[in-house]
């Protein structure tokens, strides 16, 4: 057994590293704290309004409120209120409602061509994501990349974005509540976007997107007619690259869902 001794300085930055990667955000202290005895701090939350009229997000302060927790309702609100992607992006970016933004890095808000009649939506931005601020950019990136060209597409062809566009402390699967709170923002996003078609990545984003409890290997492949905000669209779910890393075998179906993309495509004379 390895006796314990001091860490140099490159050995403690990377257990920091790894505890960051890994969610860890309170260090133990010599005594025991009741957190659920300590009131949370009050901050302000800006209720952010869109200036349509300048093209960008004013935010104003408003009353104080809990530090977690945010409204749905405001969600909403502020979502419908984007008449732009950028927009959008503006009010997402100035936005405290949604507990992920604080461990987060920066906001991952879309990548690829805002004009593509195919819109794919992941899950959440991993680590790389999260560094570079676009979505699908390290190993599952790739891996993406790899599929789109086997059918003749590539990111100037898709709009690419994440049902949250915050990365969870240790890559953990989102909460209902970040969901929910994330969701309206996401709806407004394909609304502004009007894809012809949606292809959802992984179990979470199929899950979301068809507000649906049935497992991805049951629903992956399978088309249907979805109202997504007030945009309807057909969507096909399919499984997510970094699956596909972990199991090998399970690039065969895959393959047959991206087979049934390249065959819509040409059904509705698209490219």
């Amino acid at each position: 057994m390895t006796q314990d001794h001091p860490l140099n300085h490159d050995e403690m930055l990377a257990v920091l590293d790894w505890y960051r990667a890994a969610g860890v955000d309170i260090a133990v202290g010599e005594e025991p704290v009741d957190r659920f005895a300590q009131r949370a701090p009050a901050r302000a939350v800006p209720a952010m309004v869109a200036n349509v009229a300048a093209g960008t997000a004013v935010a104003e302060r408003a009353t104080e409120a809990p530090l977690l927790g945010g409204d749905p309702a405001e969600a909403r609100s502020l979502a419908a209120s984007a008449q732009t992607l950028d927009q959008l992006q503006a009010l997402l970016d100035a936005y405290d409602g949604c507990g992920l933004k604080l461990r987060a890095t920066q906001l991952v808000f879309a990548d690829g061509n805002p004009e593509a009649d195919i819109m794919l939506i992941g899950e959440a931005p991993g680590a790389e994501e999260d560094r570079q601020g676009k979505p699908f950019v390290g190993k599952s990136g790739q891996l993406l990349d790899r599929m789109l060209a086997a059918i003749g597409l590539d990111r100037t062809k898709v709009y690419i974005a994440n049902t949250v566009p915050w990365r969870p402390p240790g890559n953990r699967t989102p909460t209902p509540e970040e969901m929910a709170l994330c969701l309206p923002f996401l709806q407004r996003q394909v609304e502004l976007v009007s894809p012809r078609i949606v292809m959802t990545l992984g179990g979470p984003a199929m899950q979301t997107i068809f507000d649906t409890t049935t497992g991805i290997i049951k629903m992956r492949g399978k088309w249907a007619t979805l109202s997504i905000g007030s945009h309807q669209v057909e969507a096909i779910p399919t499984l997510h690259p970094a699956y596909l890393l972990r199991n090998a075998p399970a690039k065969e179906q895959a393959w047959a869902d991206m087979l049934s993309l390249r065959m819509k495509l040409d059904a509705l004379g698209l490219r």
